[in-house]
């Protein structure tokens, strides 16, 4: 007589147990992934691109007329006080009282800062910081006094460390 071979019942087998737990692994890894991206949304650094592309002339004359002004700009940050010193030199009629120093990051709009410089002495202004900045920063100084096409303002990219000397020049 033959031995007949006795198969067990598939749950007692390897490879429906392996194949299903590829299975549950994909949708576990996936779940994680979807609650990760909900939980950190990307936020939009610009979320009006026609106003923006219509502004585009406009910061293209204030650059021009930081130009024709010679102007440049020497700044510090202190890391431990987050207090920022300004010189601004260039051919103005007079120094503004105030300026405004924009801190703009590349990718999130939450660490956007924007600072308000005092005059202390001529040309020498100060202001602080809300909390500490390092890294790759788009920075834009301007005169808040003299928006639009009458104003100018100095750009740059900067990337941001501990205790360093920054200077801003027209384009």
């Amino acid at each position: 007589m033959q031995d007949v071979e006795v198969i067990p019942p598939w749950y007692r087998q390897f490879w429906p147990w392996f194949i299903i737990s590829i299975l549950v692994f994909a949708v576990v890894i996936g779940l994680g992934l979807l609650f990760i991206a909900l939980a950190n949304q990307d936020s939009m650094v610009r979320d009006n691109y026609y106003k923006e592309g219509r502004a585009i002339n406009m910061h293209l004359g204030r650059d021009h007329r930081a130009r024709d002004l010679g102007l440049q700009a020497n700044f510090s940050i202190d890391t431990l006080t987050g207090e920022v010193s300004l010189t601004l030199d260039g051919q103005l009629e007079s120094m503004p009282q105030n300026l405004r120093l924009d801190l703009i990051s590349p990718t999130h709009a939450d660490r956007d800062m924007q600072v308000d410089l005092y005059q202390v002495s001529d040309n020498l202004y100060a202001g602080q910081l809300e909390r500490s900045l390092t890294g790759r920063v788009y920075v834009d100084l301007s005169d808040p006094q003299l928006p639009g096409e009458n104003g100018w303002r100095l750009t740059d990219e900067l990337q941001i460390a501990a205790d360093q000397q920054y200077r801003l020049m027209s384009n």
